[in-house]
């Protein structure tokens, strides 16, 4: 169920807290995923999620509602899903600015196997100069940043990995974390689809620091 409620500014948001440790294991891996060392160069036709690398003549570039900001990601059900989980950072968090957020890329360098994922347009960086990758325990996102992640994540129905339940951690890292055959990527993005459509309803509309969206979220967190 969507819970909907006034949202709250991000000042009152910003201002509740400082960081809280992240909980949840990640899940199992697709069969079809190609192991690279940290720091090192992924080689494989697939990225780590399972979805197949794609040339930058494959990916689509959007424009994040309510910002001046683009992303490049893989069109259709993932672009729909990523999007999203952007416009929540953008409405709840903080308002992103050009240079926030990286989607796409082709550089085969990377730092964590999950970021191969950007290889394949399945995932999406916001700012992560503000929150790295293996950044110390207790730094990065705040108690309240941490609330509304959690609620999208819940939103998300378990689709959608965040960086902050992987190791090594990355704040600012979301991946879709289904395989491409997966119906809950379809269903997920028919949902979000429908909440853009609807007045009062998704991105922009939630209180994720409302009771009954905290404790939503709560029950959600051993699924992802």
């Amino acid at each position: 169920m969507n819970y909907t409620a006034p949202m709250l500014s991000r000042r009152q948001i910003l201002g509740i807290g400082a960081g809280m440790a992240a909980g949840s294991a990640l899940a199992a891996l697709p069969s079809t995923a190609i192991a690279a060392p940290a720091g090192g160069e992924w080689k494989g036709r697939r990225s780590q999620n399972g979805w197949s690398v794609i040339g930058s003549d494959q990916a689509r570039t959007f424009r994040i509602e309510g910002t001046d900001v683009d992303a490049t990601l893989r069109d259709g059900d993932v672009a729909t899903v990523l999007l999203y989980v952007a416009r929540r950072f953008s409405y709840e968090i903080d308002m992103l600015r050009s240079g926030d957020v990286e989607g796409h890329a082709t550089d085969r360098h990377v730092g964590a196997e999950f970021e191969s994922n950007h290889l394949s347009g399945t995932a999406l960086a916001v700012r992560p100069l503000w929150y790295p990758l293996g950044a110390s325990q207790g730094t990065g996102m705040s108690t309240a940043e941490r609330t509304v992640i959690a609620d999208v994540l819940a939103d998300c129905s378990g689709v959608v990995a965040w960086g902050g339940d992987l190791n090594p951690v990355k704040e600012s890292h979301f991946h879709i974390d289904v395989s491409p055959s997966d119906a809950r990527l379809k269903e997920l993005a028919r949902r979000i689809q429908g909440w853009n459509d609807t007045p009062g309803r998704g991105a922009g509309t939630i209180d994720a620091f409302s009771p009954a969206r905290i404790e939503w979220a709560r029950k959600a967190a051993p699924s992802r």
